[in-house]
């Protein structure tokens, strides 16, 4: 008899266990401790520090929180999620993809410290959701309905920072100058008798920047070509305001337009400055919903890094996804008591890891380390850096995520792929992104039933002779279908009904059958039944409804076993 190993693989019969191990095992590095890799690990956590950095700054401005928290959360995913991951390459820390959830959750709990109450329970919720197995909750959504919630929240960055790029604070900045009357030309005159020109000069630079990094000359460049664009287009936000200051002091940018960090010497008085959550949120109803919404989307998203950054690793390593949530929950809970944003594993700081040829998951604590000592020696440094060249950043981000490629692409496919992608986009803008994403997925959910119903049911009729022919698992869905075909059988004629094919018989299609069956022997009507599947038993309002032939049509269907090998 053939067993199976611990991981339900089959081995072949004709291969020995040597070779199978060799041809199913990935390659490995070399055994060692934490820092056996040192010589690649350190360069390569000084990347992704130099790409993180921006980001963390970026993503806290985006979200209306401190910018300090963004730092903090990307200290933290660095030192806690990175010493706890089971991934060898992926970097953790704040992440453009909740942006969405930070804005409106604040604004709906009233306070940044009443939202770190949901960040802690996030976390709490995400550890959980990997204690009982849940790693492969990515797998269940449809990749439209992927790509289109991230798509929209490209389009809400770019709609964010648009304002904070022509020099306001926000967009509600930028509306408290138009009259309550204004038409369309009067407030597009009057935002641009408000807009600085030195801070749409640094975001405009900025975003030249970025997007020549993303060109193949640019890449081939000896040195220019390794560093990071964000941090160019940072380093450039820098240079301009420090040109502006010594040429043309009127120029330069204000201190509201650039980023501001409490000025910190050690770390008694960086612990002084975090935000703590405020418990009494807790009588808050809303604080559970967002601790919800945070925890789904957040384990999505970082499953979704997680399989990318596999696929990116040389070595072909695969990270375990439920210590990876139980190491996001942990480091989320941690984030919120520290006053920081929720994290998710991030690709783009993973892309920059993987190319800068980390080996082990030492880059990411060390990077960790790097974002800890800026913050501690470089703030003075920080606080140079324009709010429009963070959120040139941001828009150069909120683009790659919705860019027009991808919506061509998705056009090209079909209708199948292209209205659940289009429906979610449209629903997480008109709404949020949790219901925006539920509506997609029920979008998706009906090409699926679509799909798996067509052709479910076929009719040959030759003359008074009939043929209704079960092809396939039969729901509820094909009842109309069904009830037409029946109705082209006439008094005296003869009906064949084959269910050789059919696995699975829905209670409703059955009954409507029976119902046909037992008035035709009265209308002269002869019925022949041949392989028709056994009634599957149905318990309680399930099969009231037919929500077992629901079930049928969305379980993925069994291979075919392979006959048994006797042992030899």
């Amino acid at each position: 008899m053939t067993t199976l190993p611990a991981d339900n693989t089959p081995h072949r019969a004709d291969a020995s266990p040597a070779a199978a191990a060799n041809a199913s095992a990935p390659q490995r590095p070399a055994r060692g401790g934490l820092f056996s890799h040192l010589r690649q690990d350190l360069p390569a956590s000084l990347v992704v520090f130099l790409v993180a950095l921006p980001l963390c700054l970026g993503i806290a401005l985006a979200s209306g929180a401190p910018l300090m928290a963004g730092l903090v959360s990307g200290i933290v995913g660095g030192l806690v999620v990175g010493a706890l991951s089971g991934s060898h390459l992926s970097v953790s820390g704040p992440a453009a993809g909740l942006v969405v959830i930070v804005v409106t959750s604040i604004a709906t709990l009233g306070g940044y410290e009443a939202f770190l109450v949901a960040v802690v329970m996030a976390g709490a919720l995400q550890w959980l959701f990997g204690r009982l197995g849940a790693g492969n909750i990515g797998a269940c959504f449809p990749t439209p309905v992927i790509k289109g919630m991230l798509a929209a929240i490209g389009l809400l960055l770019i709609i964010k920072q648009l304002p904070v790029a022509f020099g306001f604070q926000s967009t509600e900045h930028a509306l408290r100058f138009l009259p309550s009357a204004a038409d369309g030309f009067d407030a597009v005159r009057h935002l641009s008798g408000a807009v600085t020109v030195s801070a749409a000069v640094t975001a405009a630079g900025a975003l030249a920047i970025l997007f020549a990094w993303d060109t193949a000359f640019v890449k081939r460049l000896p040195i220019v070509g390794r560093l990071p664009g964000p941090l160019v287009a940072v380093l450039w936000g820098v240079a301009y305001h420090a040109a502006a200051l010594a040429t043309e002091p009127s120029a330069a940018l204000a201190d509201e337009q650039r980023v501001a960090l409490p000025q910190v010497d050690s770390l008694a008085g960086l612990w002084s400055q975090f935000a703590t959550p405020d418990w009494s949120a807790l009588a808050n109803p809303q604080v559970y919903t967002v601790a919800v919404t945070l925890a789904f989307v957040a384990s999505l998203e970082t499953l979704l890094s997680l399989e990318a950054t596999d696929r990116l690793d040389p070595l072909k390593r695969v990270a375990p996804p439920n210590r990876e949530l139980r190491a996001q929950g942990v480091g989320n809970m941690v984030a919120g008591l520290l006053g920081g944003l929720p994290i998710t594993a991030v690709i783009v700081r993973s892309s920059a890891n993987v190319q800068a040829g980390a080996r082990t998951r030492l880059s990411a604590i060390l990077h960790g380390l790097l974002l800890l000592a800026s913050l501690l020696f470089l703030a003075e440094f920080l606080e140079w850096i324009p709010l429009a060249a963070l959120a040139a950043v941001l828009l150069h981000t909120g683009y790659k995520l919705a860019k027009p490629s991808l919506v061509m692409d998705t056009w090209r496919q079909g209708w199948g792929v292209f209205i659940p992608f289009a429906v979610t986009v449209a629903a997480i803008l008109a709404t949020d992104l949790l219901i925006g994403i539920l509506i997609g997925l029920a979008s998706s959910m009906l090409f699926v039933i679509e799909s798996n119903t067509r052709g479910a049911l076929s009719m040959v009729s030759e003359g008074s002779v009939h043929l209704l022919r079960l092809n396939k698992d039969v729901s509820f869905f094909s009842r109309a279908t069904l009830r037409g075909y029946l109705a082209r059988v006439q008094e005296g004629d003869a009906l064949v009904i084959d269910g050789s094919d059919c696995r699975f018989l829905d209670r409703d299609i059955r009954e409507t059958l029976e119902d046909f069956i037992a008035h035709a022997e009265e209308r002269g009507i002869h019925v022949e039944r041949r392989s028709m599947p056994g009634a599957a038993p149905d318990a309680g309002l399930s099969g009231a409804v037919g929500m077992s032939g629901l079930v049928a049509l969305l379980r993925p269907r069994p291979r075919p076993r392979a006959a048994a090998t006797p042992a030899r």
